[in-house]
């Protein structure tokens, strides 16, 4: 399964290189081929058969898989919850406020120091997450503007970003067939609708649901996302796939 799933990636990246991209976008990094060490580990620890729910997330995050290779890779989880490492190479061009620094990092990523927390403290091991779950990225692209600000693709001109999410909801359809889940939980609405959107075109039989996103530019998840988390995987009967 990891291996067919890795393959779906990289043709995903294949075709992404033929895409071109102009203002407001200044730097592309993709840390699926500078950061590949670090992210064929966690897939070839971590994707097997028999997991039933996909949490989707939408992109990479400046301080998080753009650094780590890893989808929320907070630093600090991805070292010590996750023990993933790996050598993390440079994209060809940098902006020189987001340098690539790996698991060296300092930056704290906040939406994937909750995400994996909280499955931290409620699996107590990744074994226990990864029984039944995996974590993947609609597109694997980081975006900058020439200030070095972070762009998710919604905020890309509009014939760029259809043209990219073209590509990416096809690799989501061919990722979902390699890893054979029966649920995607989209990260944020963004994820959730497109995975909906997308998986449905093309007939893939999968129950697609949301997931408030834990990011610190959202005010619901500063309030206390985990208690929001907990009751909507109650909710959608995931809760329980988690239990030690």
């Amino acid at each position: 399964v990891g291996g067919a799933f890795l393959r779906s990636e990289l043709e995903l990246c294949a075709r992404l290189r033929g895409l071109e991209f102009g203002p407001p976008v200044r730097y592309v990094y993709n840390p699926l081929e500078y950061a590949w060490e670090p992210h064929s580990r966690y897939v070839s620890t971590y994707c097997h058969s028999g997991q039933q729910v996909l949490f989707l997330g939408m992109n990479p995050g400046p301080f998080g898989m753009a650094q780590t290779g890893v989808p929320f890779g907070e630093v600090a989880s991805v070292r010590d919850w996750l023990q993933i490492s790996g050598e993390v190479g440079r994209p060809p061009e940098e902006h020189p406020k987001r340098p690539i620094l790996g698991l060296q990092c300092a930056q704290r990523e906040v939406s994937g120091a909750r995400f994996w927390g909280f499955f931290r403290s409620l699996c107590g091991e990744p074994g226990i997450f990864f029984r039944r779950c995996f974590v993947h990225n609609l597109c694997p692209l980081v975006f900058m503007n020439q200030a070095g600000k972070n762009l998710t693709p919604p905020e890309l001109a509009t014939p760029q970003r259809e043209a990219l999410l073209r590509l990416c909801d096809e690799g989501l359809c061919q990722a979902v067939r390699a890893l054979g889940v029966t649920t995607v939980v989209g990260v944020g609405r963004v994820a959730e609708q497109r995975a909906r959107k997308a998986l449905s075109a093309a007939g893939v039989q999968v129950r697609v649901e949301g997931l408030m996103h834990p990011s610190p530019r959202n005010p619901l998840a500063n309030k206390g996302w985990e208690a929001v988390a907990r009751a909507r995987l109650q909710e959608l009967g995931i809760l329980e796939l988690l239990a030690p």
